[in-house]
């Protein structure tokens, strides 16, 4: 009997977790032919970091993407491999079309996402919804996530042991959803997506990428509220991100 891709993946982990704990860090890995999966290039995968060593070999269709979604939050579940978990309500999974073209990427829930368990939600929400339906689009056409699915306390900024246990999961969404274009919301989304330091100010408005897929920095909603002079900026990458669908 032919094994299921997840039962694939459970004897993959294993394996995986074996070597580590034989010491090894790297592993010398060939393309895996019969399964419809790949190794990505091992140089930027560690023993550590295993969620990024399996991606398809092919495009999922919508189905397929639901299910993979509802799997990687069925593997999250009660999450608690950070500090984060502590403190919150509901864990913020994502929302939004499967087959979306734009995923938009947050740092992490406000108050009200984690009332709701939703992203964006709060005030930032509804000027980042204004931002989209401006852009041509409905909410439910985009895909909405963050960095971190549990919201710090008094809205701090996440820190690094919190932004490693829950970067493999955001980074599993992009690979199911496969959007043509990321837009990065604020700092902390951006320097973690990119691996860059430089302020958001000095890097938003040109394009990077992130796993082989256009992205583009943007100043987070929040900050908007505080300084909606700088909208007209975020009007203008939007228009960067359009112009690059459209192509």
């Amino acid at each position: 009997m032919q094994k299921s891709n997840k039962a694939i993946l459970k004897d993959i982990k294993a394996v995986l977790e074996f070597y580590q704990a034989l010491g090894f860090e790297r592993l010398p890995l060939k393309t895996i032919q019969d399964t419809g999966y790949k190794i990505q290039d091992t140089k930027s995968c560690t023993m550590n970091h295993a969620s990024c060593i399996v991606h398809r070999a092919s495009p999922l269709n919508s189905g397929q993407k639901e299910t993979a979604l509802k799997e990687l939050r069925d593997e999250i579940g009660d999450c608690q491999r950070c500090k984060l978990s502590k403190g919150r309500k509901n864990l913020v999974f994502g929302e939004g079309s499967v087959d979306a073209e734009i995923m938009f990427i947050g740092e992490g829930p406000g108050e009200e996402e984690d009332i709701q368990g939703r992203p964006f939600v709060g005030k930032a929400g509804q000027l980042l919804t204004s931002l989209i339906t401006k852009m041509g689009f409905k909410r439910e056409d985009v895909y909405i996530g963050n960095i971190v699915k549990c919201r710090p306390s008094f809205n701090r900024d996440p820190e690094d042991d919190e932004i490693n246990a829950c970067l493999p999961f955001i980074e599993k969404q992009v690979e199911i959803i496969s959007p043509k274009v990321i837009v990065s919301l604020g700092r902390i989304s951006t320097q973690t997506l990119i691996g860059m330091k430089t302020p958001i100010s000095k890097i938003r408005g040109h394009f990077h990428t992130f796993n082989d897929i256009p992205l583009m920095p943007t100043f987070h909603p929040a900050y908007l509220l505080r300084n909606p002079k700088d909208k007209w900026l975020v009007w203008e990458d939007a228009q960067k991100v359009l112009e690059r669908l459209n192509k």
